[in-house]
């Protein structure tokens, strides 16, 4: 008989996404794991029910179907424990949540995306936190920024819409002498192409929406953390009575089995896409961490293993109050790319971004810039695509 307990060691991404999480054999064989629907759980004896002596009490603590899938991502992070959560934006503010109070200090980066800003300057203002915003090319010099009371460092790298890296290590070592908590926001790169708490971040935080779940059709977040940190965001995450379902446990966790390989794909288009955008006339900048004329360059080749699929390019412009009029006569002359907010899905979307309430960055000042997300579509047809947005561009001057 197979002995089914071994597994082997020093597996590649691919095998290691194929079995994360989930052994079949603990459930009959079957290769998934079941979807289990509940609220209550019930007891065998009143004496369990008090000391909560079993492992599952209520559906929002976890089931089969959500452990599943949070040990999954456990082995990907290398974290010491993970909360799901409704959506990506939660799994942000819910760390933020849990490691600040009243009159505490948080740096959170200039890049960071917009929802989270919003969420900064009026809850968090308004439960008396302090929020000052950095620079994402700051590294080291964050030093420079904390105060006494300065309890969390918030970083996201590449930065929301224009791509900044950040140095993690610098950042991190410098918040830890000043016992500070710092999360990350690695959505874009997946821990299969940045491990957050391999480089120090104490909070990793992924909104599964993107390429866990990868079709477009889920909403969850996940935070995994550290040793040092896991008990207080549990608890957290249990006082706030937030949870995922099992049915989108479910396909996020069956969306991991091939996240490896879309990954692979959307990457390699992008790059292709991005290296092609920089040649074209009509285009002032690409930015893309990848490239090696992206200002951060040579900080991504040193920590990240690949990039993923979302850049943005910065299309030339004339004066500054025609450059919406121009980014949406680009997005009006596409057809393959579709017009929505959200990346990660297998089609290739394109959106216009307002950088208007960055603090410290200032927007680009070429042209309007437009996201790209570069989905599972072949490169030619992308290509033929972008060409008819240009070609739009032309009619209007």
């Amino acid at each position: 008989m197979r002995d089914h307990d071994k597994s082997p060691r020093n597996i590649g991404p691919n095998t290691q996404l194929v079995r994360a999480g989930y052994d079949p054999f603990e459930y009959h064989g079957f290769i998934n794991p079941p979807t289990v629907h509940a609220s209550t759980v019930l007891f065998p004896d009143a004496g369990t029910m008090e000391q909560h002596g079993q492992q599952y009490t209520y559906a929002t603590r976890g089931t089969p179907t959500t452990d599943a899938l949070c040990d999954a991502i456990n082995e990907l992070e290398g974290a010491a424990g993970t909360i799901l959560l409704p959506s990506g934006l939660a799994a942000v503010t819910v760390p933020l949540l849990a490691y600040l109070a009243k009159g505490d200090h948080a740096l959170i980066v200039d890049s960071v995306y917009g929802n989270v800003r919003h969420f900064c300057d009026t809850m968090l203002a308004r439960f008396g936190v302090e929020v000052d915003y950095y620079d994402p090319s700051i590294g080291a010099a964050i030093e420079e920024l904390f105060k006494p009371n300065t309890r969390l460092v918030h970083t996201e790298a590449p930065g929301s819409n224009t791509f900044e890296i950040q140095d993690i290590p610098a950042i991190t070592s410098v918040a830890h002498r000043h016992r500070a908590v710092v999360t990350m926001d690695n959505t874009w790169a997946t821990p299969l192409y940045f491990r957050p708490l391999d480089f120090g971040v104490d909070i990793s935080i992924q909104a599964s929406t993107k390429y866990p779940a990868g079709h477009a059709d889920i909403l969850m977040g996940t935070v995994s953390a550290n040793e040092s940190h896991w008990r207080r965001l549990k608890q957290a995450n249990g006082q706030l009575g937030l949870c995922g379902t099992p049915d989108d446990a479910y396909q996020v966790l069956r969306g991991l089995r091939t996240m490896g390989v879309r990954l692979e794909r959307h990457q390699r288009s992008a790059l292709a896409l991005a290296e092609w955008l920089q040649e074209q006339p009509d285009v002032a900048r690409v930015l893309h961490p990848a490239l090696p004329s992206f200002p951060g360059h040579d900080i991504w080749k040193r920590d990240f293993k690949g990039a993923s699929g979302v850049f943005s390019l910065v299309l030339k412009g004339s004066r500054k109050d025609d450059f919406k009029m121009k980014a949406q006569a680009f997005l009006d002359g596409l057809s393959l790319f579709g017009l929505g907010y959200s990346w990660g899905g297998f089609q290739s979307l394109a959106l216009h971004v307002e950088l208007d309430d960055r603090r410290i960055l200032e927007a680009p000042s070429e042209g309007p810039v437009v996201r790209l997300q570069i989905g599972l579509e072949d490169v030619a047809d992308l290509k033929a695509d972008l060409e008819r947005g240009f070609q739009a561009i032309a009619g209007i001057q």
